[in-house]
């Protein structure tokens, strides 16, 4: 049995790019044993022969085993502002804009980016940087496949242009999967680039330090380019804001001095 799972975690990383000897062996094996046992498999072998043949059981697999949470325009309300108010006012200055999605899990919110910039410019021209250090949140990212209850906030115009349904499961089309380009990083220790016209970071400091806060507002303002755009989570207003040369732009929207 413990060479049937060591095997299975070799064949999904070969297929998906997924590495489970990340997680907890034990809590990650009960989680898909009584998944496959729902399925009528006896044995993670079976199971894997399974999933090579049904498009529905590897989105299942997918599903199970992931442990980032994430949705499409999650507070829906800040991302009207995005695209009402903010990315108008980049457009004017440039059309071939820097974009970083920092922290990005499981590729919801630089694919939400994508999509709304559709709206204002042809998809070719559209590029975004997103980063994030869990490899398999990235490996998940890449396949762009993601349950419907991601898909909870999109509107239906998009529904219907940027995914197909796969069983119960939705995938992003090709053309806004190509717009983004994925990369393993560490906000704390790695170079962030730059410099960039939009950098959307939420909903991932608010699990750091002070002192580690402190470090990456001032890395994510020096990455940033005169008058470029730092988006921030709804729990994560910056109140000392000019002191990392930041100035509120609207709510959760920071504009560099």
């Amino acid at each position: 049995m413990a060479n049937d799972y060591q095997d299975f975690i070799l064949n999904i990383k070969r297929k998906t790019g997924i590495d489970l000897s990340l997680y907890k062996e034990a809590q990650m094996k009960r989680r898909l044993i009584s998944l496959y046992e729902k399925k009528g498999f006896n044995s993670f072998g079976d199971f894997f022969n399974g999933i090579l043949k049904d498009r529905e059981l590897l989105n299942d697999f997918l599903d199970r085993m992931t442990i980032n949470v994430s949705e499409f325009y999650r507070n829906a309300q800040r991302w009207e502002v995005l695209e009402k108010k903010i990315l108008p006012g980049l457009l004017e200055h440039n059309r071939n804009l820097k974009i970083w999605s920092a922290a990005c899990s499981t590729g919801e919110e630089p694919y939400t980016i994508a999509m709304i910039l559709s709206k204002m410019l042809p998809l070719s021209q559209i590029k975004i940087t997103a980063t994030d250090i869990d490899e398999n949140a990235l490996a998940r990212a890449r396949m762009g496949v993601y349950p419907e209850r991601s898909l909870n906030e999109v509107p239906e115009k998009m529904r219907q242009k940027f995914f197909g349904r796969e069983g119960s499961f939705f995938k992003i089309s090709q053309d806004i999967k190509k717009t983004v380009i994925f990369k393993k990083q560490n906000l704390l220790a790695d170079d962030f680039g730059g410099p960039f016209d939009l950098i959307v970071c939420r909903n991932v400091l608010i699990y750091f330090t002070e002192e580690a806060k402190d470090q990456l507002y001032y890395k994510f303002s020096s990455a940033l380019r005169k008058d470029g755009i730092f988006f921030v989570g709804s729990t994560e207003q910056i109140f000392n804001s000019g002191r990392y040369h930041l100035e509120s732009a609207e709510t959760f929207f920071y504009r560099k001095e």
